[in-house]
C-alpha cells in the first residue's frame, strides 16, 4: 500500500461530495454551457424542466416499487440552519464505516448549503455554472435524509431488509470456500443441460436433422467480447444481437466479459435485457444519452422513490454489514453505471432482481442460455527483497532471471458467474451469493443475530469491472504515448517513463474497490505459488480485468470446460498494437494447454531467441498468472520498441516477418500433438477462407474465430479509432451513434459470417469422425476379446 500514489492523495476521502463531485463535474463539464441551455448538441441532455427537483415522500410508511414521486420541496432545506452542526447519523458503534459515510455526506450539505448564491454575479454564475448547480444543496440534503438511520429512513427501512431471510434468503445459508480446480458442481449440472439446449440448436444452425445429431459430437462454442467502457458494451450487444439473429448464439456454451463487455452480459441476464439483444440495444438507446454523471439525472435519482432504494440498498449493506469496509470511487461509479444501465426508461419498473449475481440463476435453470463469466484482477505487488536472496557469483544466470520474476508485479484473476466467485491461481472460491461476508478459515461470518450480510449488490460489482482508471501509471503512459509523442520535449519524459516503468507499474493513483478477503487463515491450504500477501488483509483489491489482458480469454481455457470453438469480437481500443491474443500464450503454456493456437494476432516483427529464452525461464520461476503477465510485458515492451527502431536481420530471429494485415474474421487452429523439444513452437497459420479441411485433422485443437472491430468501407465516417464518440472515455452515446455502430458491426460479421459457419461445421465432423472411429475401435475390442475367449476352432 505505501508504494501507491493513492496512499499520499487520498482527496476522495474528504467525503462522498468529492467523490461523487468529481464525477459530477466531469459530465457537467463536457459540454459546457450545453448543459444548461439545451442548445445545439445539448439534445443529448435534459434541461431543467424535464428534471425537475422531486423529493421523496416521508419516511412515515414503506416505500414499494409502486409509489409515486411527490413534488413538495417545502420540508427542504435551500441554506444552512443553527443545527447543521448536528450530525443526522448515529454515531453506530459496530460500523465505523457507516460513521465515516454519514460524516460525508453531511459535510457536503453543509458546504453546498453556505454558498452565497445570490452575491454570485448573473452573468459569471451563469457563464461558469449551470442553473441546476444552485439545487445541488437541496439534492444533498435530500441524500442526506435518506441515509440518517432514524427510525422510518430509508437506509433504517434498507438495512432491516437486509436482515429479513424471506427478502435475502442467502443471509440463513452457511458459505464455506471451496478448495478445488475443478469446476462446482452447479456448473457441472448446468453443462448437462446445457448440452441438450446446444445439440438442437446446432442442428437448426447447419440444417442437419435433429435426429442425426449425437450429442458427443456437438462442440463446445464459447464467446467472449472485450473491455473499453461504453464502446465495448455496445459494440459487442451489436456483435452478440448479429450471432443471434443468425442462430449462432444457441449453440453457445460460454460467454466472457471484460469492463464493457461484463456489463452487456450483467444487462442480457436482467429484466431489462429480457435475454434478448435486440431488446438491450433498445434499451441502451433510450438510457446512455444522458451522461453517468449528469447531476440532476444521477442525483435525481438517488433521491426520488423508487430508484433511491434501488440504488442505495447496496451503500447501506456493504457500510453497515461490514464496518471495516472503504467506500470510494469505484463504489461511486458503480452506483452511476447502475443508475444509467439498469433503470429503465420510466424509472417506476426497477426490478430489485437484478441486484445480484446469483439471481442470474433462473436463466441458467434449464440451460436456456449461455453460462456468463465475469473477470477482475488483484493486483500483486511484491516488497522488493522479501524473497530475493543474498547475490553471489555462484548464482547462475538462470537464478537470477527466476528472482526477478519473483519480484515483477503481476495480475491474478478473479471470475465470477452466477454460482461461483473463483480464482483459478488459488483454487479456491465461494459461492456468488456468499460475496461481501466475511470469512475466517474457510467459513463465512454469522452476526450476532444469527444471520450473515446479503450479497453484494450488482452496481459495485459493475463499478470493479469497469474500473479501468484504477490502472497504473504504467498503463496511464501507454495510453497517452501515441497522443503525446509528437509533442516538443515529450521524448525526454517519455525515455525517463520508460526507464521507470518497472516502478510505474506498481502505483495505482487511483485504488481498486474491495471485497472481503475469503482466503483468511487457509495459507496451508492453498497451492504454494499463492502470493503470502494476499493473506495478509481482510479485503481483496479488485479491479478491471484489461489491466492484465483486454479479451477474457484465461477463463474459457480453464480445465472442464473444454472449449472447441472461441469467437472473440474484440473492439479494444489500439487493436493492432495491443495484441491480446499473443499475450494467452505464456498462460497456455504454463498451464500445459493443449490445442491453443500460439502465435495467434495480428503480425508482429521476429523475436530473439534470447529473448523467448528469458521469458520462459522467468515464467517457470513463478505462478502460471505471473508468467502470463511476465511474458506479456516482455512483449508489450517489444512492441513499443519497435515503434521507433528498425529490426536487425540476423541468425537469431525464430520466426519471419509478416507484412500481412488481419481481416474482419480471422481464424487460427491449433494442435494437440506434444512437443518434443523445447525449441520455440512454429507459430500457428491463420486460415484461408477455403482452409476448413485444416479443422478436421485429428490432432487439431481449438479453433479461435476472431473479428476485430475494423472501419469498413460499407459503413462510411465510422471508425472505432477516429470517430470522436467511440473513445473508451465517452459515456454519451446517442440513439445515432448507436445505430453506427450497429451498421459497422454489421458490416463487419457479414464479412465473416459463412466462414464462421463453415468453421462450426469441420469442428462438428471432426468430433463426429473421432466418436465414430473409437466406437469402432471399441467394437473390435470386444468382438477380439470374444474370439480370444473362444479360442481357434481349426487348430
Amino acid at each position: 500500500m505505501s508504494r501507491r500514489l493513492a496512499s499520499n492523495l487520498r482527496l476522495y476521502n474528504r467525503g462522498l461530495p468529492l467523490l461523487l463531485g468529481g464525477s459530477l463535474a466531469y459530465g457537467a463539464l463536457s459540454y459546457g454551457k450545453t448543459l444548461a441551455n439545451n442548445s445545439s448538441k445539448g439534445k443529448r441532455w435534459p434541461t431543467d424542466s424535464q428534471l425537475t427537483i422531486e423529493p421523496r415522500p416521508t419516511h412515515s410508511h414503506k416505500i414499494h416499487s409502486g409509489d409515486t414521486r411527490g413534488h413538495d420541496e417545502s420540508s427542504v432545506p435551500t441554506t444552512a440552519s443553527k443545527d447543521d452542526d448536528v450530525p443526522l447519523f448515529e454515531a453506530d458503534p459496530d460500523s465505523g464505516a457507516w460513521a465515516s459515510l454519514s460524516e460525508r455526506v453531511a459535510n457536503a450539505r453543509i458546504a453546498l448549503s453556505t454558498v452565497k448564491w445570490s452575491r454570485v454575479g448573473d452573468d459569471i454564475r451563469d457563464f461558469l455554472l449551470p442553473h441546476w448547480a444552485k439545487d445541488l444543496p437541496i439534492y444533498f440534503s435530500k441524500l442526506q435524509r435518506e441515509l440518517e438511520m432514524a427510525p422510518g429512513s430509508l437506509a433504517d427501512e434498507i438495512w432491516q431488509e437486509a436482515q429479513d431471510p424471506w427478502l435475502n434468503p442467502e443471509i440463513a445459508r452457511l458459505a464455506k470456500v471451496r478448495i478445488s480446480g475443478d469446476l462446482c458442481d452447479e456448473e457441472k449440472m448446468f453443462l448437462q443441460r446445457r448440452k441438450r439446449h446446444t445439440t438442437r440448436a446446432l442442428a437448426r444452425y447447419l440444417g442437419i436433422p435433429e435426429t442425426e445429431v449425437d450429442p458427443e459430437d456437438v462442440p463446445t462454442i464459447a464467446m467472449c467480447g472485450s473491455g473499453g467502457g461504453l464502446r465495448a458494451m455496445v459494440a459487442g450487444t451489436s456483435s452478440y444481437s448479429l450471432t443471434q439473429g443468425a442462430g449462432l448464439y444457441d449453440c453457445i456454451t460460454f460467454t466472457a466479459g471484460v469492463s464493457g463487455s461484463c456489463w452487456l452480459q450483467a444487462l442480457y441476464y436482467s429484466t431489462v435485457g429480457k435475454q434478448n439483444y435486440g431488446t438491450l440495444l433498445e434499451h441502451l438507446k433510450r438510457r446512455i444519452g444522458v451522461h453517468i454523471a449528469y447531476p440532476p439525472a444521477a442525483l435525481g435519482l438517488l433521491t426520488a422513490a423508487p430508484t433511491n432504494k434501488f440504488l442505495l440498498s447496496g451503500i447501506v449493506e456493504k457500510v453497515k454489514g461490514d464496518p471495516t469496509a472503504e467506500f470510494g470511487l469505484v463504489d461511486v461509479y458503480g452506483i452511476l453505471l447502475a443508475a444509467r444501465l439498469l433503470v429503465p426508461r420510466g424509472e417506476l419498473g426497477v426490478d430489485s432482481r437484478n441486484l445480484k449475481l446469483s439471481n442470474q440463476q433462473v436463466y441458467l435453470k434449464d440451460g436456456a442460455h449461455p453460462l456468463p463469466i465475469y473477470s477482475a484482477v488483484r493486483h500483486e505487488i511484491p516488497v522488493e527483497g522479501a524473497e530475493s536472496s543474498k547475490a553471489g557469483d555462484e548464482r547462475s544466470a538462470s537464478q537470477a532471471t527466476k528472482e526477478k520474476a519473483r519480484q515483477e508485479a503481476w495480475f491474478q484473476w478473479f471470475e465470477a458467474t452466477p454460482y461461483e466467485l473463483f480464482s483459478e491461481e488459488l483454487s479456491a472460491g465461494i459461492p456468488s451469493w456468499s460475496v461481501g461476508r466475511q470469512f475466517h478459515n474457510g467459513v463465512g461470518s454469522v452476526r450476532d443475530n444469527g444471520y450473515s450480510v446479503p450479497e453484494l449488490r450488482i452496481p459495485f460489482m459493475l463499478g470493479i469491472w469497469g474500473s479501468a482508471f484504477c490502472a497504473t501509471l504504467s498503463h496511464y503512459h501507454k495510453e497517452i504515448r501515441p497522443i503525446a509523442k509528437g509533442l516538443a520535449g515529450f521524448g525526454g519524459i517519455d525515455d525517463l517513463l520508460e526507464e521507470k516503468d518497472n516502478e510505474l507499474i506498481k502505483v495505482h493513483p487511483i485504488e481498486p474497490a474491495a471485497i472481503p478477503n475469503y482466503v483468511l487463515g487457509l495459507e496451508d491450504q492453498l497451492p504454494p505459488t499463492a502470493a503470502r500477501s494476499i493473506f495478509e488483509s481482510d479485503h481483496l483489491e479488485l479491479a478491471d480485468a484489461g489491466m492484465s489482458n483486454n479479451l477474457p480469454i484465461y477463463p474459457l481455457l480453464r480445465p472442464g470446460r473444454d472449449v472447441d470453438i472461441l469467437i472473440a469480437f474484440d473492439a479494444s481500443a489500439d487493436i493492432k498494437s495491443q495484441n491480446w491474443l499473443s499475450v494467452v500464450d505464456g498462460y497456455a503454456r504454463q498451464r500445459g494447454i493443449r490445442g491453443w493456437p500460439l502465435g495467434a494476432g495480428w503480425p508482429q516483427k521476429s523475436t530473439p531467441k534470447a529473448k523467448i529464452a528469458a521469458d520462459i525461464e522467468a515464467a517457470e520461476a513463478a505462478s502460471p498468472q505471473q508468467a502470463a503477465g511476465k511474458i506479456a510485458d516482455a512483449r508489450e515492451s517489444k512492441r513499443s520498441s519497435e515503434s521507433s527502431e528498425e529490426e536487425n536481420d540476423d541468425e537469431s530471429s525464430t520466426t519471419k516477418p509478416s507484412s500481412s494485415e488481419l481481416g474482419y474474421c480471422n481464424v487460427w487452429v491449433g494442435t494437440t500433438l506434444e512437443r518434443t523439444s523445447e525449441a520455440e513452437p512454429p507459430p500457428s497459420k491463420r486460415l484461408d477462407i477455403d482452409s476448413d479441411w485444416q479443422l478436421m485433422e485429428p490432432n487439431a485443437g481449438i479453433a479461435l474465430i476472431y473479428f476485430p472491430f475494423l472501419p469498413n468501407p460499407d459503413v462510411p465516417g465510422v471508425d472505432p479509432d477516429t470517430s470522436d464518440f467511440m473513445s473508451t472515455w465517452n459515456f454519451i452515446y446517442t440513439p445515432q451513434d448507436i445505430e453506427k455502430v450497429v451498421s459497422l458491426a454489421r458490416a463487419n460479421f457479414k464479412q465473416g459470417e459463412q466462414q464462421v459457419t463453415r468453421v462450426v461445421r469441420a469442428v462438428y465432423e471432426r468430433k463426429k469422425a473421432r466418436r465414430i472411429g473409437k466406437e469402432r475401435e471399441e467394437r473390435e475390442r470386444r468382438w477380439g476379446k470374444r474370439w480370444r475367449g473362444v479360442g481357434d476352432h481349426f487348430r
